[in-house]
């Protein structure tokens, strides 16, 4: 069965447009020693509402927000309201959509709040909450992931399941999945932006766990 990463359904909105290009992992309350493991080299993007504040996503992208609804499958007449959405995360749905996959074209940590708010333009979340992630166990440093998202033809709908819950990174998917579409952007965009990132980060790379 595919493996698929869990991320705010806001992130994976901005993966699969090419507006964001890598995530910041520390590891949730239910990962094996309370800490991220890079344990795939690709993987499915997995929608998460869990904990997805509006407050801690930069004013620019305060309209995916609401597009990141799109994302999941509601029962009936229990759309999220904005005044939920925004006042501090919202319940998981019925159903998500997996709307793109992506691999890993790059694996660092980082120590350097600097280098983390150098970052910023790689991802949509407010340079706070990003520095507030690498202070969050600050014996562990910060692992950067630096994505290459691919869009999938059709999105394809995924029932909720109750192992799907809680502070984890990775889930197995209980049906097929194709590892098919096209980058969401082009080899020299790609190439210039993972360039520039790597000198960021200072290009000390990580192996597979």
């Amino acid at each position: 069965m595919p493996i698929a990463l869990k991320e705010w359904a806001v992130t994976v909105r901005a993966l699969a447009e090419g507006e964001q290009l890598v995530t910041l992992r520390k590891g949730g309350i239910h990962e094996s020693e309370k800490h991220f493991r890079l344990e795939h080299d690709r993987f499915f993007l997995y929608p998460t509402f869990d904990h997805q504040r509006g407050d801690l996503v930069r004013a620019s992208h305060q309209p995916e927000l609401r597009r990141a609804l799109e994302e999941g499958v509601w029962p009936e007449g229990e759309a999220p309201e904005d005044s939920i959405w925004f006042d501090g995360g919202i319940d998981q749905p019925d159903r998500v959509r997996i709307r793109a996959w992506a691999e890993v074209a790059g694996h660092f940590t980082v120590e350097d709040p600097r280098c983390v708010d150098a970052l910023s333009p790689y991802y949509v979340w407010t340079p706070d909450y990003a520095e507030k992630r690498l202070a969050w166990k600050r014996r562990h440093p910060l692992q950067v992931l630096l994505l290459r998202t691919h869009r999938i033809p059709r999105p394809v709908t995924v029932k909720v399941k109750e192992d799907y819950l809680g502070c984890r990174s990775w889930l197995q998917l209980q049906r097929e999945l194709p590892f098919e579409g096209t980058p969401v952007l082009s080899d020299s965009e790609f190439e210039r932006a993972s360039e520039e990132i790597c000198s960021i980060v200072g290009g000390r790379e990580l192996a597979l766990a």
